[in-house]
């Protein structure tokens, strides 16, 4: 088969002479079984290790996806728990990492609730046949399979509401990583990192697009291009909270239209685009920050892609019902630096991205805010990495601390009054 993944990427390839078949005896295969890609079953020798990721979600496949290769590199088993969830999977498979998949999610507030017992019981089943060295993940489902199996556990954190998870999960976490940022004290456990969890793929030393995302895109070289990316409200830390309305998302699209060929990423895939001068983002969704780096504008009601955006030099708006006086301390840094606007009513983000789309100045301007910015964050990869192959555990990892991070005098931040 070719291989269709960019030129930047193929240092994830995994060596699949060395991969054998990792499959439960097929009598006792269950549905997420048939979601199996390959496992890695090697013997264990010194100073070998296996490794084992959750990723629940496609942001988690890329917050890991480099430090997994790195440590497949270096001769170790690396096996990847996944929630078959968006395009989660699909990801995985793009970047030819070795997974297994513990269950299926749906974008509503109620299929968690329901497929919650059946995703422990495969992921306690997996992890005990697995019988992993260290375990890295994002939650309650990586620190209770490192509490059944007695495994050291690495939380990396980046969203302060979710306060339930973070209960449910702290007590079982070996470390735990978060952004400078992070706005909350999370023990004795607690590490911070200056950057994002988006540092670990977006970091010019792990990231550069490609040169060709305009070509397929369809869009000419001097075209101005807008993403508009809307959120299903669908995962347990957005119970309770809202973002641009249906009716909203239309005018939205309308309006941008009038200045920029517009593409939309629709998480729910609800969007109709019946008589609606704007193109779904149908690109494979590994080459989504590809074209996020090229756009000129991204306006969305979720929360990761911002992020991406403002580390790309992107000028992003994000408007959604966290935005406010209790928001993320990544978005309120972000903004303070002028690489992103939170606006929670619809109406004046309407008119900032008009008004961004009319100023012909901003992707120079943008681009400087970033590499200013992007020069004091860490390559996140490097310390997951040095982290995962440390004896002596985050006290000797560079990059991390357990005090705050000292900060520099914000710059001239963008106008949010209109919240």
């Amino acid at each position: 088969m070719a291989d269709d993944r960019p030129a930047h990427e193929s240092h994830l390839l995994l060596d699949t002479a060395r991969v054998t078949d990792f499959a439960l005896d097929p009598d006792r295969r269950t549905e997420p079984d048939r979601c199996v890609y390959q496992g890695r079953v090697r013997s264990r020798r010194q100073g070998h290790m296996r490794y084992l990721f959750f990723t629940n979600t496609p942001a988690h496949v890329h917050l890991y996806k480099h430090a997994a290769a790195a440590l497949d590199d270096r001769g170790h088993d690396v096996l990847v728990l996944a929630r078959d969830y968006g395009c989660t999977t699909e990801l995985l498979e793009y970047h030819g990492l070795p997974y297994r998949c513990y269950g299926h999610l749906e974008t509503t507030k109620w299929s968690l609730v329901r497929q919650l017992p059946r995703h422990y019981y495969s992921i306690l089943r997996y992890t005990r046949q697995y019988d992993p060295d260290r375990i890295f993940g994002m939650g309650a489902y990586a620190a209770h399979a490192g509490a059944i199996s007695r495994t050291p556990v690495t939380l990396i954190l980046d969203s302060e509401p979710t306060s339930l998870d973070h209960a449910v999960s702290r007590p079982f976490a070996t470390s735990i990583l978060t952004p400078h940022a992070f706005g909350k004290d999370l023990g004795p456990k607690h590490y911070r990192f200056r950057g994002f969890k988006e540092s670990a793929y977006l970091h010019p030393d792990v990231f550069s697009a490609r040169d060709d995302i305009r070509e397929q895109l369809g869009v000419e070289p001097d075209e101005k291009y807008v993403i508009c990316r809307f959120n299903a409200f669908g995962s347990h830390h957005d119970v309770n909270h809202s973002g641009i309305s249906p009716p909203e998302r239309r005018e939205l699209v309308e309006q941008l239209a009038e200045r920029a060929t517009v593409f939309v990423s629709d998480e729910s895939d609800a969007m109709a685009f019946d008589a609606l001068d704007a193109r779904p983002f149908d690109l494979h969704p590994g080459l989504l920050h590809d074209a996020l780096a090229e756009a000129h504008l991204l306006v969305a009601d979720t929360q990761t892609m911002v992020t991406e955006a403002a580390l790309l030099g992107t000028p992003a708006i994000r408007s959604n019902s966290f935005v406010g006086d209790s928001d993320m301390g990544n978005f309120i840094e972000l903004e303070r630096e002028g690489l992103i606007y939170n606006i929670g009513a619809f109406e004046p983000a309407l008119e900032r991205a008009c008004s961004l789309l009319d100023d012909e100045s901003i992707s120079a301007e943008w681009a400087d805010k970033r590499d200013d910015y992007i020069d004091r964050t860490v390559n996140l990869t490097e310390v997951i990495v040095d982290l995962a192959t440390s004896s002596d555990g985050p006290n000797s990892v560079a990059g991390l601390s357990q005090g705050e991070l000292s900060a520099r005098p914000p710059r001239d931040a963008p106008v949010s009054a209109d919240r």
